[in-house]
């Protein structure tokens, strides 16, 4: 009820009554009062939007509640002795063009009647000035693109003389045209407002309201500009979809007046509908087109200039954002490609976003809910490839811009933006020229070879882990040889130990070279016969009961009863042995006697064997 073009929910200073708001609005063309667009979170600064002031002819006329709204935008400083706030009221328009339109009850502000207040005009022509500037923007390309619409080159055209054919005066004619389009002009005069006034809020921390007529066309353009020079958030995907829902389409600009999609209509009790309508004829031919029948004009006559209300604004405005991507490469995080590829799914009719003229429309002809939503289809294509998608800018860095992007006057010369104007007329030399597709290219192989990279790393890790086991299973291998000739080792010597010590009985001795610890022995010399060969496991005989663990360490050849003994071992165990009996014999002849050359030692046995053997008290 309050204003059919503005958003659901709207931000006043809360020194502002109901009252006051509702009068203020109707000071104010289609009742689009001054409202709050951003705010400077640190120093409190405020951008504000608005529409014309209804001042009249004589600009005599005033609103007090207007004018308190106004200075409530003017807030204190955070230290009280620095005063309020300055404030600027930044007029899109010329001036001569604010003045002519106080004869139909408009106009614009006076500074004596808005507390500590500055006016300024910005000088931006309005919507038809902007179509007439588009339309020979593309009569310009079509004449002098590689090939325009209608298949001929411009190579060809006109016999030659237009570009090619050695006529410098064609030449410079034809750069003359691009310049007499003056659409550069055009995004040069918005970009610098915009800048301007993102400087007063950054610098000075000043507040800024701005408007133009109706204060939805050029006030659009410079308030979601100054934001987007402002604060960071909207240099990003979320944040750039939040500033066109709010500064664009919540804000009522009229996309189905100014691009020629689908309106809201119905009267009465009829249902409201979105009819179809004709793209042809969106943009309004220039004369050149009309003389030369390259296109036939919708309208038919040359009334229809002033009521048509077709106007490239957005366009514009996208144009200004990539002449901010060329002179800023590392703020935002889209890239050009993202701006091209959204300009052409807004164009398209596809979506229901920028379907009829306010959100209030859209909100009754229930968009949401028959339209697909552009935002998801263009995060569905940036999800497929992640962060190598063509719409994400290879050269984003944020902390590089962490503040507000404040650019100088002389770096506002903006240039043709060659992705969207140039890509049917010159395709070949913008592909050549693109040096963000040349650096996506390079990242793509960067990537390639990052990825064999740590294929090959981890094979390498594969491999080194498999030496590594290789190598430990080689320690123990040598670990299990040394222990086995150390054993070895040991086990010779006591073979010789056993050796010597069995042939200090006069007896020679072989081992079994198949690796049991059985003992044979040499026979005696025939004079005297063995009477019996013992090896290292006993045999059970007679009553004797032995296990399995009842066996000897040495095994000696004994004797027969009947034989006479050697005269070394007579002599020996005589004078040592306590079990050598009175005739000569031995009284425990499997007792395993050691002896050391010729010197008795003892007996060497397994005493727990002993333990468990019947001895004969013979024996004793």
């Amino acid at each position: 009820t309050l204003c059919a073009t503005y958003p659901f929910a709207l931000i006043f200073p809360k020194s502002i009554t109901d009252k006051e708001v509702l009068q203020a609005s109707t000071f104010r063309a289609r009742c689009r009062l001054p409202v709050i667009s951003w705010c400077n979170p640190a120093t409190g600064a405020v951008l504000a939007r608005s529409s014309q002031p209804l001042v009249g002819l004589m600009m005599n006329m005033r609103s007090n509640a207007d004018e308190k709204l106004v200075a409530a935008l003017c807030t204190q400083f955070a230290s009280a002795q620095d005063g309020r706030r300055k404030l600027y009221i930044a007029d899109a328009r010329p001036r001569k063009n604010a003045l002519a339109n106080g004869a139909m009850g408009g106009g614009s502000e006076s500074s004596a009647n808005y507390f500590q207040s500055e006016i300024v005009f910005f000088g931006i022509d309005n919507i038809h000035a902007m179509r007439d500037s588009l339309s020979r923007l593309r009569e310009y390309l079509d004449t002098y693109g590689t090939t325009s619409s209608d298949g001929m080159s411009s190579y060809l055209r006109h016999g030659g003389s237009t570009w090619g054919g050695g006529n410098l005066s064609s030449m410079s004619a034809s750069v003359s045209t691009l310049g007499d389009s003056g659409w550069l002009i055009h995004v040069q005069s918005v970009l610098a407002g915009a800048a301007w006034i993102a400087a007063r809020i950054a610098k000075e921390s000043a507040s800024v309201l701005v408007h133009c007529s109706d204060g939805w066309d050029r006030t659009t353009q410079l308030v979601s500009l100054a934001s987007l020079l402002l604060d960071p958030h909207y240099r990003t995907f979320k944040g750039f979809q939040a500033l066109i829902e709010k500064d664009w389409l919540a804000f009522g600009h009229p996309f189905s007046d100014r691009v020629g999609l689908p309106t809201l209509s119905g009267s009465g009790d009829m249902p409201l509908e979105l009819p179809r309508q004709s793209s042809v004829g969106s943009f309004h031919s220039s004369p050149i087109r009309q003389q030369s029948g390259s296109f036939a004009s919708s309208s038919g006559s040359s009334n229809a200039h002033n009521s048509n209300n077709y106007s490239p604004i957005f366009l514009q405005w996208v144009d200004c954002v990539s002449q901010l991507l060329r002179m800023y490469p590392f703020a935002f995080e889209f890239s050009s490609v993202f701006l091209v590829d959204f300009l052409d799914c807004v164009l398209s009719c596809r979506f229901g976003n920028f379907l009829c003229n306010s959100e209030k429309e859209r909100q009754l002809s229930r968009v949401s809910e028959a339209c697909g939503c552009l935002w998801t289809y263009l995060a569905d294509l940036r999800a497929s490839e992640g962060r190598s998608h063509v719409h994400y800018n290879l050269f984003y860095n944020p902390v590089k811009h962490e503040g507000p992007l404040l650019p100088p006057a002389a770096a506002l010369a903006p240039t043709l933006w060659p992705q969207f104007h140039l890509r049917w007329a010159c395709p070949n030399e913008v592909e050549a020229g693109d040096l963000e597709a040349k650096c996506r290219s390079m990242a793509n192989k960067f990537s390639e070879l990052q990825k064999a990279k740590e294929v090959a790393e981890r094979k390498t890790r594969e491999i080194t882990a498999a030496m590594e086991s290789l190598a430990l299973e080689l320690r123990n291998e040598k670990q299990l040889s040394s222990s086995a000739v150390n054993l070895a080792k040991k086990a010779s010597k006591e073979n010789a130990a056993i050796k010597r010590a069995i042939q200090s009985l006069g007896c020679k001795i072989n081992f079994s070279s198949n690796g049991d610890t059985t003992v044979d022995i040499e026979h005696f010399p025939a004079s005297y016969p063995h009477r019996s060969l013992y090896s290292s496991a006993r045999e059970p005989e007679g009553n004797t009961q032995s296990d399995e663990k009842s066996d000897l360490s040495v095994s000696i050849a004994v004797m027969a009863d009947d034989d006479p003994p050697t005269e070394s071992s007579h002599r020996v165990c005589e004078s040592f042995c306590p079990l050598r009996s009175n005739d000569g014999y031995c009284r425990w002849p499997e007792a395993g006697c050691a002896q050391v050359g010729s010197q008795f030692v003892g007996l060497k046995a397994n005493f727990d064997a002993f333990d468990r053997l019947s001895i004969d008290d013979g024996y004793f």
